[in-house]
């Protein structure tokens, strides 16, 4: 373990340095602190005046100077019990604020018909997104499902179908024919799956619903293209019917 392991708990790289090197050094001086912590001596100070505010830090006076100290470990429990009761207050002001923000949308209109979406976030947000929309008895479609070189791809699908399943969501899925046999098990709730021939793999997945749809390339920084069209889902939907005859269960 490191000061980098304090950074999964919410401290910044800064704070989780300078905490970890408190609890090594005791009471100190910000000179010898900020050497330690390898931070420096002009960002010290603020540091420690956010630790201070969490209650991971504290200062006494000795001789007129200024003494830095780590309070116990134990007390990040406290740090953490009033994020998790700041994150309730934030989330509970978010649901009041949702069916405002979900209006100024619809006033707004959308910006186009398309987008470019690019990470591992802004992705597969579009299937959280279609999740939240759809409705218990609707199916979505996906063309040459894949994992390509996506780090923490099947874990994401894992979760997801899970969700998809117990929302009842349909799936009717053409998938790539070198994942047969690998899909994550909760893929096969509530789903119709067949798969591609060797010739039409490729690491490109089209997935679709209502007037949706979206081209994704699962890579390292997944890359993905998001329509609104009806016409495009028709087009995409002809693909699929006529590629469902040439897969195989």
């Amino acid at each position: 373990m490191d000061a980098r392991s304090l950074e999964r708990l919410g401290l910044t790289g800064g704070e989780a340095k300078v905490y970890w090197a408190l609890l090594s050094l005791g009471a100190t001086k910000t000179g010898l602190l900020a050497s330690k912590a390898g931070v420096s001596s002009s960002k010290v100070y603020k540091i420690l005046d956010r630790l201070e505010k969490k209650g991971l830090a504290g200062h006494v006076f000795k001789g007129g100077t200024k003494f830095f100290r780590a309070m116990p470990p134990r007390r990040m429990r406290d740090y953490l019990d009033e994020r998790q009761a700041e994150l309730e207050r934030e989330r509970g002001l978010f649901e009041e604020l949702l069916p405002e923000l979900e209006k100024q949308e619809k006033t707004a209109g959308q910006i186009g018909e398309a987008a470019v979406l690019e990470g591992f976030k802004a992705v597969t947000n579009w299937f959280r997104n279609m999740i939240d929309e759809m409705q218990a008895g609707e199916a979505y479609h996906v063309i040459g499902a894949n994992y390509g070189t996506t780090p923490a791809l099947r874990q994401f699908f894992l979760k997801h179908h899970k969700r998809r399943a117990r929302k009842r969501i349909q799936l009717k899925m053409l998938a790539n024919h070198d994942v047969k046999g690998k899909l994550v098990e909760s893929t096969l709730l509530n789903a119709e799956i067949r798969y591609l021939p060797q010739y039409l793999i490729s690491n490109m997945q089209i997935g679709f619903y209502r007037n949706k749809a979206l081209i994704a390339i699962w890579v390292s920084e997944p890359k993905g293209f998001m329509i609104e069209n009806e016409e495009a889902v028709k087009t995409f939907t002809s693909y699929f019917n006529a590629f469902w005859k040439l897969a195989t269960k």
